[in-house]
């Protein structure tokens, strides 16, 4: 981590982000957002779920996630924007022997509507262009409008 006072650098351990972050409620779609660019996902798929008896029958799926070995910083996360999109989303933990857990903060669609809209409602805001055109995207198929 590069300290701006000095010229120094300071090392930091590579161990996962310890939980909860010091920011104030109007800049907090431009954090979480610059969480999703970094580590997270938005993922958009047509399903298709009975293609013999209803050939025709497709939805389109959205869904946000965003990952992390740390479940302190999840739930922190999850707690902070629970009053902005209201809801919790789910928790998935992934466990595996010798390594640490890592853990899947997972928003449906209804849910990752309203905080994609939150988060892309400033159109000059810095973003992840690659996923912010899949939000654009599903976004424009479904003429979604701010809630």
């Amino acid at each position: 981590m590069r300290t701006y006072q000095s010229s120094t650098f300071q090392k930091r351990s590579r161990g996962p982000l310890s939980g909860a972050i010091d920011v104030p409620d109007q800049y907090l779609a431009a954090l979480v957002r610059g969480l999703l660019d970094g580590d997270g996902s938005i993922r958009n798929v047509v399903h298709e779920p009975t293609r013999r008896s209803y050939p025709e029958y497709r939805y389109e799926r959205l869904w946000v996630f965003f990952h992390s070995a740390s479940n302190a910083h999840i739930e922190w996360l999850r707690s902070r924007l629970r009053p902005l999109i209201g809801s919790g989303g789910y928790v998935e933990v992934r466990t595996q022997a010798g390594k640490h857990d890592f853990f899947k903060l997972k928003y449906g669609k209804h849910a990752s509507i309203v905080l994609l809209q939150r988060l892309y409602e400033d159109p000059k805001a810095p973003r992840l262009v690659r996923k912010w055109a899949i939000w654009d995207g599903y976004e424009r198929r479904n003429r979604v409008r701010a809630s």
